[in-house]
């Protein structure tokens, strides 16, 4: 009995001196000890400065929804600078007409130049006269009057337009005014009635700029642009 008292006493001792050993080296557990670093998230991110309280509130990086919000461009961009007469006249027609924008006016400018151009040569003057200012039909009729007179055809073809820029705009009044200029390829030779070639040539490209001047009576419901103007 007593040895065993004693053997017990040993164990106990041992037990007690492994106990404080391993509270020595690990501590003691109260519930507020911070996480094991098993027990983060591996893609948490740190909190921000401002969640500590150490700088106040700062704005975010521009979100997605924010980096799509259209900017205050200036709206005629690409077709005129800003501060520019050029510019003041596009805004003096949006004003009279807030449909009207220069994207939308070009191809139709394009388009009413090679049929005039292809109108005139053919003396096709029906499609002439819904095209031009009574002024200028009367004038390109005139022209080809004395053609058919000295017995000539013109014999033409596009090859392209290269360019077509707006260089002038204005009011007048209700009329609405655009200059354009425009740079293109074109094969036109004319003959005369013997058929022989008596200016440009039948094969070789040339290339041609012309100066156009197009209007519209905005007070009408018209839509048409007409030629008013000629240049080269």
């Amino acid at each position: 009995m007593g040895s065993f008292d004693i053997i017990t006493l040993v164990f106990l001792g041992l037990a007690v001196f492994v106990i404080f050993k391993l509270r020595s080296v690990l501590g003691e557990r109260t519930g507020a000890e911070p996480p094991t670093f098993e027990g983060v998230r591996r893609d948490a991110q740190p909190a921000s400065r401002d969640d500590r309280g150490a700088n106040p509130p700062q704005r975010d990086a521009e979100s997605p929804i924010e980096a799509q919000m259209p900017t205050s461009a200036f709206r005629w961009e690409g077709f005129a600078e800003k501060d520019t007469p050029l510019a003041a006249g596009f805004d003096a027609i949006a004003a009279v007409d807030p449909s009207f924008h220069p994207q939308s006016f070009i191809p139709g400018a394009k388009a009413a130049y090679e049929m005039i151009v292809t109108a005139f040569n053919n003396g096709d003057r029906k499609t002439l006269k819904n095209l031009l200012s009574r002024e200028n039909f009367d004038a390109f009729s005139q022209d080809i009057t004395e053609r058919e007179a000295r017995g000539e055809t013109v014999q033409a073809n596009f090859v392209s337009i290269d360019k077509a820029d707006i260089v002038a705009a204005d009011v007048k009044g209700r009329v609405a005014e655009l200059t354009v200029s425009f740079v293109s390829q074109m094969i036109s030779a004319t003959k005369d009635r013997n058929g022989a070639v008596v200016d440009g040539s039948l094969d070789q490209v040339a290339v041609v700029t012309d100066t156009w001047t197009f209007a519209r009576d905005t007070s009408t419901k018209d839509p048409n642009w007409r030629l008013v103007a000629t240049g080269g």
